[in-house]
């Protein structure tokens, strides 16, 4: 394409047009602009990232030690001691444990998230590319699975062995990974008779390769916005499981434990369950605006 004279161009508008045409502009690009647009999503990922950074950061640099035990038991906010949020019935700093609270139900969130993941794509994408007798008997075990109440097989696994945290990241990602298999599932029936597949297929590629390099790219997108969306649910089940007695050891907390724990005195000291409760409804919040962020900019119809 030869150059355009600048005198034909006062305005110097046509040059950054054809070089737009030139480029171009991917289907991410298109994504990444759609959810930048969306201001709820953006403000909440701002939101999220001030949160995260003090959940890692603030138990390292915050003055009082979460573990420390003191005289000054279920005392109300205050500035002396810096004890901002008062303290429990054991003396211990609320804001101390609640920052570690909050790093210990983002960690479960992640990691589970991540584990239902790995298992969940690779399940889904195998049993709906290699389809027939092989994808019934797949999905029968996921229906299996299913029908197990999720808090009995939780109950199970902490009764049989001993509780501890990376328990609880096996328990719920081994429950919730179900669901993240059936969509890859679904998303894989859809694309693996395309022609692309079947040009994949005809020039002698493996099925292993197929799958890895044809199949998941294309799910991607459904995918990331069920993990932004599975976060939240994982973080509500740990705590459901900390209201009953069934989460993390002490002296390590969890917004589940303490808000627990402040239910137990919400009457007489309102500010040992707002605390906590406040937290994960902002934490969840931001997580779902997040997800509804992604699920819009990655709709095909937008595109």
């Amino acid at each position: 394409m030869t150059d355009i004279d600048p005198l034909l161009d006062p305005t110097g508008r046509i040059e950054p047009v054809r070089q737009a045409i030139v480029g171009g502009r991917s289907l991410w690009d298109d994504a990444r602009a759609r959810l930048f647009r969306n201001k709820a999503a953006v403000i909440s990922m701002w939101i999220l990232g001030v949160i995260v950074i003090i959940a890692v950061f603030g138990p390292m640099v915050w003055v009082n030690d979460y573990k420390e035990i003191s005289d000054l038991r279920t005392i109300a906010p205050t500035i002396e001691g810096w004890h901002i949020l008062g303290t429990d019935i054991q003396g211990r700093d609320l804001l101390a444990r609640l920052m570690i609270g909050l790093r210990i139900s983002l960690m479960v969130g992640v990691v589970a998230t991540a584990v239902s993941l790995v298992i969940g794509v690779t399940w889904g994408a195998t049993a709906g590319y290699l389809g027939g007798r092989i994808d019934n008997f797949m999905m029968r075990i996921v229906d299996v699975l299913y029908a197990l109440p999720f808090i009995f097989f939780v109950i199970l696994l902490l009764t049989v062995f001993e509780r501890n945290i990376v328990l609880i990241f096996a328990a719920i990602g081994a429950i919730e990974w179900l669901t993240m298999a059936r969509i890859v599932r679904g998303q894989t029936l859809a694309i693996k008779g395309k022609e692309f597949i079947e040009a994949a297929r005809a020039s002698g590629v493996s099925r292993r390769a197929i799958i890895l390099r044809h199949i998941l790219p294309n799910v991607i997108g459904p995918v990331a916005v069920y993990v932004t969306l599975t976060i939240p649910v994982v973080i509500l089940a740990e705590s459901f499981l900390s209201f009953l007695g069934l989460g993390v050891n002490e002296p390590l907390t969890s917004l589940g434990v303490l808000i627990s724990e402040g239910a137990k005195t919400m009457g007489e000291k309102p500010w040992m369950l707002l605390a906590p409760a406040l937290t994960m409804a902002v934490t969840l919040l931001c997580l779902n605006f997040i997800g509804d962020g992604l699920r819009d900019a990655l709709d095909p119809k937008e595109r």
